[in-house]
């Protein structure tokens, strides 16, 4: 089973990560267990991986799975940032379709097939 918790902030107000993974694992199985009792039971191993991982092994600048909030200022037109929209850069032919595109990370595939569609129109239009 994976469990994926929606937030975990990247700077802790107590503690670093390296010291409070564990607990922070802890708390959500408590959390989770209220709903599946038996789950504490059935758990054999556990990764854990913090918003600190994420940035130091992924690459995700400030831990953050959607490379970005999800909140208004960061869609549509916003996303990733002003003048990048709709999946170009300003980089001819380079095309951006991850998880800080629009409409996100939360919807699996759509970024990717959204930037299909403005690279296929592209090629079209230099086609004629």
């Amino acid at each position: 089973m994976s469990v994926y918790v929606q937030y975990a902030p990247y700077q802790l107000k107590n503690g670093d990560w390296n010291s409070r993974r564990e607990e922070f694992a802890d708390n959500a199985i408590n959390v989770l267990a209220d709903y599946a009792p038996n789950l504490k039971d059935l758990i054999v191993a556990r990764q854990v991986i913090t918003p600190l991982d994420m940035e130091q092994t992924y690459g995700m600048s400030g831990g953050h799975i959607h490379h970005g909030e999800q909140t208004l200022d960061q869609f549509f037109t916003f996303r990733p940032l002003i003048g990048w929209a709709q999946y170009r850069t300003p980089i001819d032919g380079l095309f951006l379709c991850g998880a800080g595109t629009h409409p996100g990370g939360g919807l699996t595939g759509l970024p990717g097939a959204n930037a299909a569609r403005e690279i296929t129109r592209d090629f079209k239009e230099k086609k004629v």
